[in-house]
């Protein structure tokens, strides 16, 4: 067995990827999924309740029983978790960068209208400061999606 073989086996971590609309969390969580990683978009599935939070009970399931898993994700609660993730990831990139994606993106309408643009932007101001402070890590969204997964199984060698 390889040394990247026996790396990626024995490595056992849990991630939470989070961050502002368009920053590419579903993309690179994609592509972690590609390279063979549990991924859980909370986005979508029902992980978020109507409220806008996580179940926090199917949270702490998930958790409870996945010795590695990436999950990606932004709400109010998820800092009830942070204790559960061996690294919080946040992918970031400038407002003008998250408001073309938001428009351009397929398969999720957020972000289409004035209103939608107008609030994420203000989660840019108010939200994104505590998620960085939360942070163990920051990577730049903008950076190729082959690379941000590199970096995060970095992180994951390195658990």
């Amino acid at each position: 067995m390889d040394a990247e073989v026996l790396t990626r086996v024995t490595c056992v971590a849990r991630v939470l990827l989070t961050g502002m609309s368009g920053a590419g969390k579903s993309t690179l969580l994609a592509e972690l999924s590609h390279r063979g990683y549990e991924a859980v978009d909370t986005d979508y599935g029902g992980w978020t309740l109507p409220d806008g939070r996580w179940d926090e009970p199917r949270m702490a399931a998930l958790l409870a029983r996945q010795a590695e898993v990436i999950v990606s994700g932004t709400v109010d609660n998820q800092r009830r978790f942070y204790d559960r993730f061996d690294h919080v990831v946040l992918l970031s990139a400038p407002l003008g960068v998250l408001l073309d994606r938001v428009a351009r993106r397929s398969g999720n309408p957020y972000g289409k209208t004035a209103k939608d643009r107008a609030q994420i932007e203000r989660y840019v101001a108010e939200v994104e400061p505590l998620l960085r402070r939360g942070a163990s890590v920051e990577l730049d969204g903008r950076q190729p999606v082959e690379e941000l997964a590199d970096a995060v199984e970095r992180l994951l060698s390195a658990t």
